[in-house]
C-alpha cells in the first residue's frame, strides 16, 4: 500500500482489535522494521532517519504516568526530557489545572490519558503517531483532543492515529484495516 501526507495531514488507521493499526502504527514510528517496504521521511528510510525521531512525538495505548509524580510533576519531566517549555498551557487545555499537585497513582485512566496526551503540547514536533488516542476519554477530553489535534494541523502539522472508534477530524484520510490485514 503506498500513501504519503503532506503538511497539515491527518491519517486514521482504523480497524477491530487485533487489525495490526497498533502494529503498523509502531513501523511508521521506526519502532518496528516492516517485513516488507518501508517508510520514508524527507528522503530517507526512517529507520535510518536520526532526525525522525526528533520530529515526532510516538504516544503509545499505555500510559506512562509515573505514580509517584504529581501530575505537573509527570508532565514537566518529560518536557523537560526533550527540551520542552512550559506546562501550565497543557495543564488548561486538557482540563488537568486543578489537578496539578495529585499524584499519579491517585489518577483515574481517564486522567493518566489526558496527562500523557498534554505531553504532546509541551514540545513541539511536527508529527503526531497516537495509538487510541481517545481510550477511556469523556466526551469533554475528546473535544479538547479533537482541538489539539486540528491546531497542531493548522500549523502544519501531521497526525497518524490508529483507533478502533471514531476519531471526527476534518479532511482526514483513513486506512481500513480488518482482521489478518497486517
Amino acid at each position: 500500500m503506498d500513501w504519503s501526507i503532506e503538511a497539515g495531514g491527518a491519517l486514521i488507521l482504523n480497524g477491530p482489535n487485533g487489525s495490526g493499526k497498533s502494529s503498523l502504527l509502531r513501523v511508521i514510528a521506526g519502532l518496528l522494521t516492516p517485513s516488507e517496504g518501508y517508510v520514508d521521511y524527507q528522503g530517507k528510510n526512517v529507520h535510518k532517519a536520526d532526525d525522525y525521531r526528533m520530529a515526532m512525538h510516538y504516544v503509545g495505548h499505555l500510559n506512562p504516568v509515573k505514580p509517584v509524580f504529581s501530575v505537573s510533576e509527570n508532565i514537566k519531566f518529560w518536557a523537560e526530557l526533550h527540551g520542552g517549555r512550559e506546562i501550565t498551557p497543557a495543564l488548561k487545555i486538557f482540563g488537568l489545572g486543578n489537578l496539578g499537585d495529585v499524584p499519579g497513582r491517585l489518577l483515574s485512566s481517564g486522567q493518566k490519558r489526558r496527562v500523557v496526551l498534554a505531553n504532546l503540547l509541551t514540545v513541539s514536533r511536527p508529527i503526531w503517531l497516537l495509538d487510541e488516542p481517545s481510550i477511556g476519554l469523556d466526551e469533554e477530553a475528546v473535544a479538547a483532543l479533537v482541538a489539539a489535534i486540528e491546531s497542531h494541523r493548522a500549523k502544519g502539522g501531521v497526525i497518524v492515529a490508529a483507533t478502533h472508534g471514531e476519531l471526527k477530524l476534518k479532511e482526514a484520510s483513513t486506512i481500513s484495516l480488518g482482521l489478518g490485514s497486517a
